[in-house]
């Protein structure tokens, strides 16, 4: 089998709400996404969408064809370990979304051929996972209280706040949640980056005390030095190491220096479905965690939770609110059942249901 052509079609993405996760995720109104399609020569297509809400598929999508389709054309799309490595190497003049997206597609055409989904080729581990409600920031404290309960009540496992990004009014949010939810409710909290190390120390030992599952990115997304210091101090597990986009390596520091209880990535900030099992492995070799994070576009939470099916060190899918905010360019998502799980795709490669008609209707250039 060889691949014989690859192309990106870019499609339009309108009408998405405004939203915001912090300064650093904020979106809304349109973008583009870009459907990326391998063609083999025994009729095989491999697919993948490249881009987000907020990060446009027309900024990636030129150097993806200029640097990274050289590499595939007349290659064996099986190769997948040989091809990434080399895609690797023009990561510099791409980035790890671009080569995500091609490593996705790549595993479809695996999974298409051998007629198995790609978590089935990967290794299954189960067959459905739980999910938990990732807030947006609200407007008020109550709202905060009403939406986590509103998810406890439809029977949803966890709840994670993106708290106002104050430090006194974050803790307020925290104690609200807990007391709308009870005792026994799973929590989480993900203020993105935004403390200094003093505000860090302050809410990691509110949220230790209101018993929290885990505290993510409480500080800025290198700052190894002050994450150890706070590690050192707080009992509540730290999650970091979703950004910044990376590879594979860059998860060792973390690990040899003890700053973080959990690694976390998904394929477009890691670089694809190979380097998130190759970063689960590493986790699970320290007995650590590795929990997967929002992927930014349908398919690509696809490609996630075909990981998260795959390997036993991660234990929740991650759901942006508002949900329907997220969905866009499937004939059918991923949904939430009534116990709050995400359920393994069944269907050969990917095993998603690509809305084309959309896409053309919603096409706007075509990348070669």
């Amino acid at each position: 089998m060889k691949i014989i052509d690859v192309t990106l079609t870019l499609f339009a993405w309108d009408g998405i709400p405004e939203t915001n996760y912090g300064p650093h995720k904020r979106f809304g109104g349109s973008s583009t996404l870009g459907l990326l399609a391998i063609d083999t020569d025994e009729g095989v297509t491999g697919h993948a969408f490249l881009g987000t809400s907020r990060q446009p598929a027309d900024l990636d999508g030129p150097a993806l064809m200029r640097a990274l389709k050289p590499v595939l054309i007349g290659r064996d799309p099986l190769d997948r370990e040989r091809l990434y490595q080399e895609l690797w190497r023009r990561v510099r003049v791409t980035n790890t979304r671009s080569v995500g997206a091609v490593d996705v597609a790549l595993w479809d055409i695996a999974g298409k051929t051998a007629c198995l989904p790609i978590y089935k080729l990967l290794g299954a581990c189960r067959s459905r996972a739980p999910a938990y409600a990732s807030s947006p920031i609200l407007h008020s404290v109550e709202a905060y209280a009403e939406e986590a309960a509103h998810y406890k009540s439809l029977s949803w496992p966890a709840y994670k706040v993106h708290p106002p990004q104050s430090w006194r009014d974050d803790i307020q949010v925290c104690e609200a949640v807990r007391k709308a939810v009870g005792d026994s409710y799973t929590l989480m909290l993900d203020p993105g980056w935004c403390y200094d190390y003093p505000a860090a120390l302050r809410v990691g030992l509110a949220i230790e005390a209101l018993d929290y599952y885990w505290y993510e990115d409480p500080l800025a997304d290198q700052d190894l030095y002050n994450y150890v210091k706070l590690k050192q101090k707080l009992r509540i597990p730290i999650m970091a190491t979703e950004y910044p986009q990376a590879g594979l390596d860059a998860y060792a520091i973390w690990i040899t220096s003890g700053a973080t209880d959990f690694l976390r990535g998904d394929v477009a900030h890691k670089g694809g479905i190979t380097a998130m099992m190759k970063a689960a492995h590493l986790a699970e070799a320290f007995h650590l965690n590795y929990e997967i994070h929002h992927g930014g576009n349908s398919l690509n939470n696809v490609a996630n939770l075909h990981v998260l099916m795959a390997i036993h060190n991660s234990e929740f899918f991650e759901v942006f609110l508002p949900d329907s905010a997220q969905k866009y360019g499937l004939v059918k998502d991923i949904d939430v059942d009534s116990e709050g799980y995400v359920h393994a795709p069944t269907g050969p490669g990917l095993g998603a249901e690509i809305d084309f008609d959309l896409i053309e209707h919603k096409k706007v250039a075509v990348l070669r």
